[in-house]
Protein backbone atom coordinates (compact mmCIF):
# COMPACT_ATOMS: atom_id res chain seq x y z
CA UNK A 1 0.00 0.00 0.00
CA UNK A 2 1.20 3.16 -0.94
CA UNK A 3 0.74 6.32 1.93
CA UNK A 4 0.66 9.59 1.95
CA UNK A 5 1.15 12.11 5.17
CA UNK A 6 -1.95 14.27 6.47
CA UNK A 7 -1.85 17.16 8.28
CA UNK A 8 -2.80 16.02 11.44
CA UNK A 9 0.39 13.36 10.96
CA UNK A 10 -1.76 10.37 10.18
CA UNK A 11 -0.97 8.39 7.20
CA UNK A 12 -3.46 7.01 4.41
CA UNK A 13 -3.85 6.14 1.11
CA UNK A 14 -5.97 4.09 -1.54
CA UNK A 15 -5.24 0.40 -1.29
CA UNK A 16 -2.64 -1.00 -3.90
CA UNK A 17 -5.01 -2.26 -7.03
CA UNK A 18 -7.62 -0.42 -5.26
CA UNK A 19 -9.72 -0.50 -9.10
CA UNK A 20 -9.86 -4.34 -9.01
CA UNK A 21 -11.36 -4.71 -5.36
CA UNK A 22 -13.81 -2.40 -6.43
CA UNK A 23 -14.60 -4.46 -9.66
CA UNK A 24 -14.97 -7.00 -7.48
CA UNK A 25 -16.93 -4.99 -4.93
CA UNK A 26 -19.76 -3.82 -7.18
CA UNK A 27 -20.02 -7.39 -9.23
CA UNK A 28 -20.29 -9.49 -5.74
CA UNK A 29 -22.78 -6.24 -5.40
CA UNK A 30 -25.03 -7.17 -8.36
CA UNK A 31 -24.82 -10.74 -8.09
CA UNK A 32 -26.93 -10.15 -4.43
CA UNK A 33 -29.10 -7.63 -5.65
CA UNK A 34 -30.30 -10.20 -8.86
CA UNK A 35 -30.82 -12.88 -6.04
CA UNK A 36 -33.34 -10.60 -4.96
CA UNK A 37 -35.13 -9.49 -8.47
CA UNK A 38 -34.99 -12.67 -10.21
CA UNK A 39 -36.12 -15.16 -7.15
CA UNK A 40 -40.27 -13.80 -7.14
CA UNK A 41 -40.93 -14.45 -10.61
CA UNK A 42 -40.87 -18.51 -10.75
CA UNK A 43 -42.47 -18.77 -7.30
CA UNK A 44 -45.64 -16.56 -7.78
CA UNK A 45 -48.09 -19.62 -7.42
CA UNK A 46 -46.64 -20.32 -4.35
CA UNK A 47 -46.96 -16.61 -3.03
CA UNK A 48 -50.41 -16.92 -3.81
CA UNK A 49 -51.41 -19.34 -1.62
CA UNK A 50 -50.12 -17.51 1.15
CA UNK A 51 -52.23 -14.39 -0.18
CA UNK A 52 -54.44 -15.74 -1.79
CA UNK A 53 -55.60 -15.56 -5.75
CA UNK A 54 -54.09 -12.51 -7.61
CA UNK A 55 -54.32 -11.45 -11.49
CA UNK A 56 -51.54 -11.59 -13.44
CA UNK A 57 -51.49 -7.97 -13.51
CA UNK A 58 -51.67 -8.13 -9.58
CA UNK A 59 -48.86 -10.15 -9.56
CA UNK A 60 -46.36 -8.38 -11.83
CA UNK A 61 -47.04 -4.91 -9.91
CA UNK A 62 -44.80 -6.96 -7.09
CA UNK A 63 -41.92 -6.04 -9.80
CA UNK A 64 -43.28 -2.47 -10.47
CA UNK A 65 -43.27 -1.45 -6.95
CA UNK A 66 -39.74 -2.64 -6.55
CA UNK A 67 -38.79 -0.56 -9.89
CA UNK A 68 -40.48 1.92 -9.27
CA UNK A 69 -38.55 2.86 -5.71
CA UNK A 70 -35.37 2.07 -7.40
CA UNK A 71 -35.95 4.40 -10.10
CA UNK A 72 -37.22 7.70 -8.19
CA UNK A 73 -34.13 6.89 -6.33
CA UNK A 74 -31.94 7.06 -9.69
CA UNK A 75 -31.42 11.06 -9.73
CA UNK A 76 -31.62 11.81 -6.59
CA UNK A 77 -29.07 9.09 -5.49
CA UNK A 78 -26.44 10.47 -7.87
CA UNK A 79 -26.90 14.17 -6.48
CA UNK A 80 -26.00 13.00 -2.75
CA UNK A 81 -23.22 10.50 -4.47
CA UNK A 82 -21.51 13.74 -6.06
CA UNK A 83 -22.03 15.94 -2.88
CA UNK A 84 -21.24 13.90 -0.01
CA UNK A 85 -19.82 10.82 -1.58
CA UNK A 86 -20.17 6.99 -2.62
CA UNK A 87 -20.21 5.38 0.67
CA UNK A 88 -22.47 8.05 2.86
CA UNK A 89 -25.02 7.01 0.27
CA UNK A 90 -24.50 3.17 -0.47
CA UNK A 91 -24.71 2.23 3.40
CA UNK A 92 -27.84 4.16 5.07
CA UNK A 93 -29.21 3.02 1.38
CA UNK A 94 -28.98 -0.83 1.30
CA UNK A 95 -29.88 -0.91 5.01
CA UNK A 96 -33.26 -0.22 4.00
CA UNK A 97 -32.99 -2.18 1.45
CA UNK A 98 -32.29 -5.58 3.43
CA UNK A 99 -35.15 -3.65 5.46
CA UNK A 100 -37.77 -3.97 2.99
CA UNK A 101 -36.72 -7.49 1.46
CA UNK A 102 -37.63 -8.98 5.62
CA UNK A 103 -40.60 -7.19 5.12
CA UNK A 104 -41.76 -8.83 2.37
CA UNK A 105 -40.85 -12.59 4.09
CA UNK A 106 -43.42 -11.60 6.65
CA UNK A 107 -46.04 -10.44 4.67
CA UNK A 108 -49.48 -12.03 4.69
CA UNK A 109 -50.99 -9.44 1.95
CA UNK A 110 -50.55 -8.40 -1.51
CA UNK A 111 -50.72 -4.42 -0.17
CA UNK A 112 -47.64 -5.88 2.50
CA UNK A 113 -45.37 -6.98 -0.16
CA UNK A 114 -45.91 -4.24 -2.75
CA UNK A 115 -44.77 -1.96 0.34
CA UNK A 116 -41.44 -4.16 1.00
CA UNK A 117 -40.99 -4.00 -2.41
CA UNK A 118 -40.94 -0.40 -2.28
CA UNK A 119 -38.54 -0.05 0.54
CA UNK A 120 -36.43 -2.20 -1.42
CA UNK A 121 -36.26 -0.64 -4.56
CA UNK A 122 -35.45 2.95 -3.22
CA UNK A 123 -32.77 1.39 -1.24
CA UNK A 124 -31.25 -0.44 -3.73
CA UNK A 125 -31.41 3.09 -6.25
CA UNK A 126 -28.22 4.25 -4.38
CA UNK A 127 -26.55 1.60 -6.05
CA UNK A 128 -26.14 2.23 -9.79
CA UNK A 129 -24.25 5.94 -9.83
CA UNK A 130 -22.19 4.96 -6.75
CA UNK A 131 -21.11 2.07 -8.37
CA UNK A 132 -20.53 3.20 -11.96
CA UNK A 133 -19.18 6.75 -10.50
CA UNK A 134 -16.41 4.86 -8.40
CA UNK A 135 -15.38 2.50 -11.49
CA UNK A 136 -15.12 5.59 -14.11
CA UNK A 137 -12.70 7.33 -11.22
CA UNK A 138 -10.26 4.65 -10.72
CA UNK A 139 -10.59 1.72 -13.05
CA UNK A 140 -7.72 2.70 -15.74
CA UNK A 141 -9.52 4.45 -19.13
CA UNK A 142 -8.18 1.20 -21.34
CA UNK A 143 -9.64 -1.43 -19.52
CA UNK A 144 -13.32 0.57 -18.81
CA UNK A 145 -15.18 -1.32 -20.81
CA UNK A 146 -13.74 -4.54 -19.85
CA UNK A 147 -14.10 -3.54 -16.69
CA UNK A 148 -17.77 -2.52 -16.76
CA UNK A 149 -18.56 -5.80 -18.00
CA UNK A 150 -17.04 -7.74 -15.20
CA UNK A 151 -19.55 -5.73 -12.73
CA UNK A 152 -21.99 -6.67 -14.47
CA UNK A 153 -21.34 -10.49 -14.76
CA UNK A 154 -22.76 -10.31 -11.48
CA UNK A 155 -26.03 -9.96 -12.57
CA UNK A 156 -26.11 -12.69 -14.63
CA UNK A 157 -24.92 -14.88 -11.80
CA UNK A 158 -27.45 -13.25 -9.47
CA UNK A 159 -30.08 -14.33 -12.11
CA UNK A 160 -29.38 -17.88 -12.22
CA UNK A 161 -29.01 -18.61 -8.37
CA UNK A 162 -32.07 -16.25 -8.00
CA UNK A 163 -33.80 -18.28 -10.78
CA UNK A 164 -32.64 -21.56 -10.11
CA UNK A 165 -32.71 -21.28 -6.21
CA UNK A 166 -35.72 -20.24 -5.80
CA UNK A 167 -37.61 -23.02 -8.06
CA UNK A 168 -35.25 -25.51 -6.30
CA UNK A 169 -35.79 -24.58 -2.80
CA UNK A 170 -39.46 -23.98 -3.12
CA UNK A 171 -40.65 -26.15 -5.92
CA UNK A 172 -38.26 -29.29 -5.73
CA UNK A 173 -37.38 -28.92 -1.60
CA UNK A 174 -40.57 -27.71 -0.96
CA UNK A 175 -39.49 -25.17 1.59
CA UNK A 176 -41.51 -22.58 2.21
CA UNK A 177 -41.17 -19.36 -0.52
CA UNK A 178 -40.24 -17.11 2.49
CA UNK A 179 -37.08 -19.39 2.94
CA UNK A 180 -35.14 -17.10 -0.45
CA UNK A 181 -36.46 -13.78 0.81
CA UNK A 182 -34.63 -14.13 4.14
CA UNK A 183 -31.63 -15.63 2.85
CA UNK A 184 -31.72 -12.49 0.18
CA UNK A 185 -31.73 -10.28 3.02
CA UNK A 186 -29.07 -11.83 4.83
CA UNK A 187 -26.80 -11.48 2.17
CA UNK A 188 -27.56 -7.78 1.81
CA UNK A 189 -26.62 -7.25 5.70
CA UNK A 190 -23.52 -9.16 4.35
CA UNK A 191 -23.24 -6.46 1.95
CA UNK A 192 -23.48 -3.24 4.24
CA UNK A 193 -20.85 -4.76 6.50
CA UNK A 194 -18.59 -5.28 3.13
CA UNK A 195 -19.23 -1.47 2.00
CA UNK A 196 -18.42 -0.95 5.42
CA UNK A 197 -14.52 -1.89 4.87
CA UNK A 198 -13.76 -1.82 1.34
CA UNK A 199 -14.74 1.42 -0.02
CA UNK A 200 -12.18 4.27 0.81
CA UNK A 201 -13.19 8.02 1.41
CA UNK A 202 -11.63 10.40 -0.38
CA UNK A 203 -11.35 12.72 2.48
CA UNK A 204 -9.60 10.04 4.08
CA UNK A 205 -6.60 10.06 1.55
CA UNK A 206 -4.30 12.31 0.75
CA UNK A 207 -4.11 14.27 -2.13
CA UNK A 208 -1.24 14.49 -4.48
CA UNK A 209 0.97 17.50 -5.04
CA UNK A 210 -0.69 19.30 -8.25
CA UNK A 211 -4.14 17.97 -7.79
CA UNK A 212 -5.73 21.13 -7.34
CA UNK A 213 -4.01 22.74 -10.12
CA UNK A 214 -5.14 19.27 -12.14
CA UNK A 215 -8.69 19.39 -10.82
CA UNK A 216 -9.03 22.92 -12.33
CA UNK A 217 -8.14 22.10 -15.62
CA UNK A 218 -10.07 19.24 -15.73
CA UNK A 219 -13.19 21.11 -14.67
CA UNK A 220 -12.51 23.52 -17.48
CA UNK A 221 -12.04 21.00 -20.06
CA UNK A 222 -15.38 19.32 -18.78
CA UNK A 223 -17.18 22.38 -19.33
CA UNK A 224 -17.58 22.25 -22.89
CA UNK A 225 -18.85 18.96 -22.16
CA UNK A 226 -22.65 20.27 -21.90
CA UNK A 227 -25.68 19.46 -20.41
CA UNK A 228 -26.73 16.06 -19.28
CA UNK A 229 -29.56 16.35 -21.91
CA UNK A 230 -28.17 17.17 -24.61
CA UNK A 231 -29.09 15.15 -27.57
CA UNK A 232 -26.31 12.22 -27.48
CA UNK A 233 -27.13 11.73 -24.47
CA UNK A 234 -30.98 11.92 -24.21
CA UNK A 235 -30.76 9.08 -27.40
CA UNK A 236 -28.65 7.03 -25.31
CA UNK A 237 -31.78 7.67 -22.44
CA UNK A 238 -34.02 6.69 -24.64
CA UNK A 239 -32.26 3.69 -25.82
CA UNK A 240 -31.67 2.22 -22.68
CA UNK A 241 -35.56 2.22 -21.81
CA UNK A 242 -36.24 0.60 -24.75
CA UNK A 243 -33.45 -2.21 -23.87
CA UNK A 244 -34.46 -2.09 -20.39
CA UNK A 245 -38.74 -2.38 -21.28
CA UNK A 246 -37.46 -5.65 -23.27
CA UNK A 247 -35.17 -7.17 -20.54
CA UNK A 248 -37.35 -7.07 -17.13
CA UNK A 249 -40.56 -8.00 -19.56
CA UNK A 250 -38.31 -10.89 -20.06
CA UNK A 251 -37.22 -11.95 -16.77
CA UNK A 252 -40.79 -11.15 -15.43
CA UNK A 253 -42.76 -12.58 -17.52
CA UNK A 254 -41.22 -15.45 -19.01
CA UNK A 255 -41.19 -17.94 -16.47
CA UNK A 256 -45.00 -17.71 -16.84
CA UNK A 257 -45.35 -17.88 -20.52
CA UNK A 258 -43.08 -20.91 -20.67
CA UNK A 259 -44.76 -22.42 -18.18
CA UNK A 260 -48.40 -21.62 -19.38
CA UNK A 261 -47.90 -21.40 -22.80
CA UNK A 262 -44.99 -23.82 -23.42
CA UNK A 263 -45.94 -26.53 -20.97
CA UNK A 264 -42.50 -26.41 -19.31
CA UNK A 265 -42.99 -26.96 -15.56
CA UNK A 266 -41.13 -27.27 -12.12
CA UNK A 267 -37.41 -26.34 -11.60
CA UNK A 268 -37.18 -26.74 -15.35
CA UNK A 269 -38.26 -23.26 -15.73
CA UNK A 270 -36.26 -21.33 -14.11
CA UNK A 271 -32.89 -23.50 -15.75
CA UNK A 272 -34.77 -22.10 -19.31
CA UNK A 273 -34.99 -18.81 -18.21
CA UNK A 274 -31.06 -18.53 -16.78
CA UNK A 275 -30.30 -19.58 -20.10
CA UNK A 276 -30.01 -15.74 -20.72
CA UNK A 277 -27.35 -15.44 -17.80
CA UNK A 278 -25.44 -18.57 -18.77
CA UNK A 279 -23.65 -16.52 -22.34
CA UNK A 280 -24.29 -13.60 -20.80
CA UNK A 281 -21.24 -13.09 -18.92
CA UNK A 282 -19.07 -14.24 -22.09
CA UNK A 283 -21.26 -12.22 -24.64
CA UNK A 284 -20.73 -8.79 -21.99
CA UNK A 285 -16.51 -9.39 -21.96
CA UNK A 286 -16.30 -10.44 -25.67
CA UNK A 287 -17.97 -6.94 -26.71
CA UNK A 288 -16.59 -4.79 -24.05
CA UNK A 289 -13.37 -5.79 -24.90
CA UNK A 290 -14.12 -5.07 -28.25
CA UNK A 291 -14.93 -1.38 -27.17
CA UNK A 292 -12.29 -0.80 -25.32
CA UNK A 293 -9.95 -1.95 -28.45
CA UNK A 294 -12.10 0.54 -30.92
CA UNK A 295 -13.05 2.58 -28.73
CA UNK A 296 -14.26 5.06 -32.28
CA UNK A 297 -16.83 2.20 -32.62
CA UNK A 298 -18.92 2.51 -29.61
CA UNK A 299 -22.05 3.30 -31.30
CA UNK A 300 -21.42 0.60 -34.09
CA UNK A 301 -21.04 -1.88 -31.55
CA UNK A 302 -24.20 -1.01 -29.73
CA UNK A 303 -26.58 -0.74 -32.80
CA UNK A 304 -25.29 -4.03 -33.51
CA UNK A 305 -26.33 -5.57 -30.02
CA UNK A 306 -29.40 -3.54 -30.25
CA UNK A 307 -30.74 -4.87 -33.36
CA UNK A 308 -29.62 -8.22 -32.56
CA UNK A 309 -31.57 -8.50 -29.42
CA UNK A 310 -35.10 -6.97 -31.31
CA UNK A 311 -34.33 -10.47 -34.10
CA UNK A 312 -34.08 -12.59 -31.62
CA UNK A 313 -37.19 -11.66 -29.27
CA UNK A 314 -39.00 -11.36 -32.38
CA UNK A 315 -37.69 -14.96 -33.43
CA UNK A 316 -38.38 -16.47 -29.94
CA UNK A 317 -42.23 -16.59 -30.37
CA UNK A 318 -42.12 -18.70 -33.40
CA UNK A 319 -39.72 -21.03 -31.71
CA UNK A 320 -41.74 -24.19 -32.55
CA UNK A 321 -40.07 -26.61 -29.12
CA UNK A 322 -37.90 -25.98 -26.09
CA UNK A 323 -34.80 -26.89 -27.70
CA UNK A 324 -34.81 -24.16 -30.35
CA UNK A 325 -36.49 -21.90 -27.58
CA UNK A 326 -33.40 -22.54 -25.19
CA UNK A 327 -31.10 -21.59 -28.11
CA UNK A 328 -32.82 -18.33 -28.96
CA UNK A 329 -32.30 -17.61 -25.41
CA UNK A 330 -28.60 -18.15 -25.44
CA UNK A 331 -28.42 -16.00 -28.57
CA UNK A 332 -29.89 -12.95 -26.47
CA UNK A 333 -28.29 -13.75 -23.75
CA UNK A 334 -24.78 -13.51 -25.76
CA UNK A 335 -26.00 -10.02 -27.66
CA UNK A 336 -28.40 -9.04 -25.69
CA UNK A 337 -28.73 -6.34 -22.77
CA UNK A 338 -26.28 -7.78 -20.69
CA UNK A 339 -24.30 -7.79 -23.11
CA UNK A 340 -25.11 -3.94 -24.39
CA UNK A 341 -24.71 -2.90 -20.63
CA UNK A 342 -21.05 -2.85 -20.21
CA UNK A 343 -20.60 -0.78 -24.23
CA UNK A 344 -23.27 2.20 -23.24
CA UNK A 345 -22.28 2.67 -19.64
CA UNK A 346 -18.65 3.16 -21.21
CA UNK A 347 -19.88 5.51 -23.44
CA UNK A 348 -21.89 7.44 -21.66
CA UNK A 349 -19.24 7.67 -19.02
CA UNK A 350 -16.78 9.62 -22.05
CA UNK A 351 -18.82 11.54 -22.45
CA UNK A 352 -20.22 12.98 -19.34
CA UNK A 353 -19.18 16.04 -16.86
CA UNK A 354 -16.40 13.89 -14.30
CA UNK A 355 -17.96 16.70 -11.68
CA UNK A 356 -21.81 15.63 -12.22
CA UNK A 357 -20.61 11.66 -13.25
CA UNK A 358 -23.23 9.94 -10.55
CA UNK A 359 -26.06 12.41 -11.48
CA UNK A 360 -25.29 11.34 -15.75
CA UNK A 361 -25.29 7.73 -14.66
CA UNK A 362 -28.26 8.08 -12.49
CA UNK A 363 -30.04 10.01 -14.67
CA UNK A 364 -29.35 7.23 -17.59
CA UNK A 365 -30.52 4.49 -15.46
CA UNK A 366 -33.16 6.38 -14.43
CA UNK A 367 -34.66 6.70 -17.91
CA UNK A 368 -33.65 3.13 -18.67
CA UNK A 369 -35.39 1.74 -15.50
CA UNK A 370 -38.51 3.86 -15.67
CA UNK A 371 -39.33 1.38 -18.44
CA UNK A 372 -39.17 -1.28 -15.79
CA UNK A 373 -41.87 0.31 -13.53
CA UNK A 374 -44.21 -0.06 -16.57
CA UNK A 375 -43.25 -3.56 -18.46
CA UNK A 376 -43.83 -6.02 -15.71
CA UNK A 377 -47.34 -4.42 -15.06
CA UNK A 378 -48.23 -3.80 -18.84
CA UNK A 379 -47.33 -7.47 -19.46
CA UNK A 380 -49.49 -8.79 -17.18
CA UNK A 381 -52.23 -6.50 -18.18
CA UNK A 382 -51.54 -7.61 -21.86
CA UNK A 383 -51.91 -11.32 -20.82
CA UNK A 384 -55.04 -10.67 -19.04
CA UNK A 385 -56.97 -9.04 -21.89
CA UNK A 386 -55.69 -11.52 -24.58
CA UNK A 387 -55.08 -14.81 -23.07
CA UNK A 388 -51.39 -14.71 -23.85
CA UNK A 389 -47.85 -13.43 -23.73
CA UNK A 390 -47.01 -13.06 -27.43
CA UNK A 391 -48.09 -9.36 -28.04
CA UNK A 392 -46.00 -8.21 -24.57
CA UNK A 393 -43.05 -9.70 -26.61
CA UNK A 394 -43.74 -8.21 -29.63
CA UNK A 395 -43.98 -4.71 -27.82
CA UNK A 396 -40.86 -5.21 -26.64
CA UNK A 397 -39.35 -5.64 -29.43
CA UNK A 398 -41.00 -3.31 -31.41
CA UNK A 399 -39.44 -0.26 -28.42
CA UNK A 400 -36.29 -2.08 -29.29
CA UNK A 401 -36.34 -0.99 -33.30
CA UNK A 402 -37.71 2.93 -32.47
CA UNK A 403 -34.82 2.75 -29.80
CA UNK A 404 -32.27 1.63 -32.43
CA UNK A 405 -33.03 3.63 -35.09
CA UNK A 406 -33.26 6.99 -32.85
CA UNK A 407 -29.82 6.50 -31.71
CA UNK A 408 -28.75 6.24 -35.02
CA UNK A 409 -29.99 9.17 -36.69
CA UNK A 410 -28.31 10.83 -33.74
CA UNK A 411 -24.90 9.62 -34.17
CA UNK A 412 -25.49 9.42 -38.08
CA UNK A 413 -25.77 13.09 -37.45
CA UNK A 414 -23.24 13.62 -34.81
CA UNK A 415 -20.82 12.44 -37.36
CA UNK A 416 -21.75 14.57 -40.33
CA UNK A 417 -21.12 17.49 -37.84
CA UNK A 418 -18.14 16.19 -36.94
CA UNK A 419 -16.63 16.13 -40.41
CA UNK A 420 -18.48 19.71 -41.14
CA UNK A 421 -16.07 21.04 -38.43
Amino acid sequence: MNTVALKDGMRASYPDNYWKLLVFTFCMGWTIIWIYRAMLSPIYPEIQATIGPQTNAAMGLIASCYFFGYTALQIPSGFLVDRFGQKKVLIPGFSIFAAGVFSIAYANTISMIYLGAVMAGIGCGTYYGSAYSLTSQHVPAEKKGLQTAIVNSGSALGMILGMTGSSYVVKTLGLPWQTMVVVSGCLLVFLVLWFTFAIVEPSKVAQAPGAATNKAAVVTEEKSKGSIFRLSLVTCYFLYFTTCYAYYMIVTWLPKFLEAERGIKGGMVGLVVSMIAVTAVPGALFFAHLSDKKRDKKAEVILFLEISAFVLIGVSMFAPDTTTFGIVLLLYGFLGKMAVDPVLISYVSDQADKKNMATTLGTFNFFGMSSSVVAPALTGYIIDRTGSGVWGFYLGAILLLIGAVTFYAANAGKKKQAKAG
